[in-house]
């Protein structure tokens, strides 16, 4: 049988989670999408809440737009549509996006900023989808009414609440006292998609603002601590994983553009104490207080996003700690079976507008964790909160970027230069790459059209000397390199192929070793076995729907028949 390895393949994973992105929208309330679920309700249950409209519409446009990049695919258009459409509307005249009022909420419709920060997100993957000029104007409206609202003062720039209203600020004294509720929740956020905003259109005032807010959190605001670590008082909102991370994304990513390497070694800083908080697999705490035993697929998505800037930015053994992160708990917190979840056949114990017991399961098949725990998609741990929610509408947002972010950046370059930087199926305009792994330590290079050079990132526990590489063109014969020898590798530790030619296959070859470490999380003690950098069995297991049940891959991956998709332009990310 032809065909690629049945292995993992991010855009197939998007596509499947585009069906929880359909699911939680609400006919009863206009496609208004449902934010949070209840699965070991009797029956399941989805629930409105407060993060419905910017929040959830932007996390969920983003994602379908995405997903569409990554797939080709487009079935999911009525409901993209639908999302795209309220967005817009929930927009005022002064450009800031607001809730609506429910007879049912208990919150007011105000401008709440983590919203602004989900709709200009989706409004610049929008535009980088259509080139719409009603989107952009929406965008440069949002970005000039954040820029109108900050309080701006000599040395900082920041915002005196979390909400801003019909009225202004709530407090006028709050701007006289110069209070500033935690910076990283409300403009920390912000830089990533101010930056990416900038990065398309050029807008100037998004630049401004990013400056700014790098500013305040890096001199100003105790947000972060000088060993990197996350400041853990109640005002810093506990050392919030996910607000933290976002924020240390967007100013990776400005450190990036500005080529100021204090940033990025700030950054890293930072970084590298919160992954001594995470286990090597991707779990995360979701803050350093009552959430830390819970996990939420947000953050893990900055995590990727970081690390993706960081390596790029020539820290190369980031690589691999994006690769086991998409390997492990992006994807395996993914939900694919749904056969536990006990949902009811019909509609007679919906609560309309607000609570569905419909078909839960089936609707958030493909959906992320909402708070997690470490071996199990349902967090029910005796300490901290409990209980929770199993999925929220933020997270299956999150999780299709998280997906988008390690297929963009799986293979990068140009004709000059080709890095396939993760070992994971991808098609793109000069190599397609069949991953076999965890199977075997192989990876198929198929060159679809002439380069100079291509490389080759080979993980650091695959070691040299047993590296094989064979090269065939097509109708030609083999030519076969070892590790050992010199002139196989490049000056960044990268496997080198000189001029590689359309229709020729380079097959890399290398062992594949399995490890056993010990983890520690949510209060518990880990044995986590490994083949790679994939985990293949977690102890103890999980009960209600444990993530990583004992396996033992196959000596051959398996093959089947489908079709690399390879856009027609690739997007900067």
């Amino acid at each position: 049988m032809t065909g690629i390895p049945a292995t993992l393949l991010l855009e197939e994973r998007a596509e499947l989670a585009m069906n929880a992105v359909v699911g939680l929208a609400d006919p009863d309330l206009g496609g208004i999408p449902f934010f949070g679920a209840d699965l070991l309700a009797e029956p399941a249950e989805l629930r409105h809440g407060d993060w419905d409209y910017g929040s959830s519409h932007g996390r969920l446009t983003d994602a379908a737009v995405l997903a569409g990049q990554m797939t080709g695919a487009s079935s999911w258009g009525v409901v993209e549509a639908m999302y795209k459409k309220t967005l817009l509307a929930l927009m005022g005249e002064d450009g800031l996006t607001r809730r609506r009022s429910h007879p049912r909420g208990h919150w007011e419709p105000h401008a709440n900023l983590i919203d602004q920060r989900a709709t200009l997100l989706a409004l610049t993957t929008w535009y980088q989808q259509t080139g719409d000029e009603e989107v952009a104007a929406a965008a440069d409206r949002l970005v000039a009414a954040l820029h109108r609202i900050a309080v701006k003062e000599r040395d900082v720039w920041y915002y005196p609440a979390s909400e801003y209203t019909d009225r202004g600020w709530p407090s006028a004294n709050a701007v006289q006292l110069h209070l500033a509720p935690d910076p990283a929740s409300f403009c920390g956020r912000l830089i990533m998609p101010l930056l990416r905003w900038h990065r398309l259109t050029g807008n100037e005032q998004a630049w401004e603002l990013c400056g700014w807010f790098t500013r305040l959190i890096t001199e100003y605001s105790g947000v972060f601590l000088p060993d990197g670590s996350f400041n853990p008082a109640l005002a810093y909102r506990s050392g919030h994983f996910h607000t933290r991370l976002g924020t240390l994304d967007g100013i990776a990513r400005y450190a990036r553009d500005s080529g100021n390497h204090a940033l990025t070694e700030f950054v890293r800083r930072s970084f590298d104490w919160a992954l001594s908080r995470c286990t090597a697999f991707g779990w995360t705490p979701g803050d350093l207080a009552g959430q830390r035993f819970e996990h939420e697929t947000c953050s893990l998505v900055d995590l990727i996003a970081i690390a993706g800037t960081l390596a790029g930015a020539g820290h190369e053994r980031y690589w691999g700690v994006l690769e086991r992160f998409l390997r492990g708990h992006l994807t395996s917190a993914q939900l694919l079976d749904v056969s536990w979840v006990r949902s009811a056949p019909g509609r007679e114990l919906d609560e309309p507008g607000w609570v569905t017991r419909h078909r839960v399961g089936e609707r958030l098949r493909g959906a992320f964790a909402g708070y997690g725990a470490p071996n199990d998609y349902v967090s029910d741990s005796v300490l901290g909160r409990g209980h929770t929610a199993d999925v929220q509408a933020c997270c299956v947002g999150s999780g299709v970027r998280g997906l988008f972010t390690g297929w963009s950046l799986a293979v990068t370059g140009d004709a000059r230069l080709v890095r396939v930087n993760l070992l994971l199926n991808r098609g793109s305009r000069f190599v397609n790459v069949l991953s076999h792994l965890p199977h075997t330590g192989r990876v198929d290079l198929d060159i679809r059209e002439d380069c100079r050079e291509l490389r080759l990132r080979v993980p650091d526990w695959a070691g040299y000397a047993h590296v094989r590489v064979v090269r065939t063109a097509a109708g030609g014969p083999e030519h076969t390199r070892q590790g050992s020898e010199p002139g196989v590798w490049a000056p960044d530790g990268s496997l080198s192929v000189l001029g590689p030619r359309a229709g020729e296959r380079v097959t890399v070859t290398f062992p594949l070793p399995e490890t056993v470490t010990d983890e520690t999380a949510a209060g518990r003690d880990y044995r986590v076995r490994w083949r790679g950098d994939d985990v293949i069995g977690i102890e103890p297991e999980g009960r209600t729907r444990p993530m990583y049940p004992h396996r033992t891959p196959a000596p051959q991956a398996p093959l089947r028949e489908r079709a690399l998709h390879v856009p027609t332009k690739e997007w900067s990310w």
